[in-house]
C-alpha cells in the first residue's frame, strides 16, 4: 500500500501533514477529512513514540518535524508519559458525516 497524494505537490503535502500533526498534538483533537486523517495517524503515533523514548536525540527528531517548540515540550512532558504503558494506537478516528461544500467525508481525530 502506498500513500495518497491529496492533490498537492510533495513539499505542500509534507508541510500540510506537519501542520496537522502539530495541531493535533497542540489541541488534542482536530476535525479533518478522512483521507488526511488516515495519513496523519501513523505520523502522530511516531511522534508520541519519540516522546516516550525521552532521549535528546528523540527530542531533536521531534523538533525537526513539528513546527512549534512548545508543542515538542508538551509532547515530552505531558502527552508521552500518559502513554508510557501503551504500545501503540495513540489516535482515534471518529466519523462525523460529510462536508457540505464538496461532500468529503469528515472525521474527528483525537488522542486516546
Amino acid at each position: 500500500m502506498g500513500y495518497t497524494k491529496l492533490g498537492r505537490t510533495s513539499p505542500h503535502r509534507r508541510m500540510m501533514l506537519r501542520n496537522i500533526v502539530t495541531s493535533l498534538l497542540q489541541q488534542g483533537r482536530i476535525e479533518t477529512t478522512e483521507v488526511r486523517a488516515k495519513q496523519l495517524a501513523p505520523i502522530a503515533n511516531k511522534m508520541i513514540t519519540l516522546g516516550k523514548a525521552g532521549t535528546l536525540h528523540a527530542r531533536r527528531q521531534a523538533l525537526a518535524y513539528l513546527l512549534d517548540e512548545s508543542v515538542v515540550k508538551r509532547l515530552f512532558d505531558e502527552i508521552a508519559p500518559r502513554y508510557q504503558d501503551r504500545s501503540g494506537g495513540y489516535t482515534r478516528i471518529i466519523k462525523r458525516g460529510y462536508r457540505r461544500g464538496d461532500g468529503a467525508p469528515m472525521v474527528v481525530v483525537e488522542l486516546t
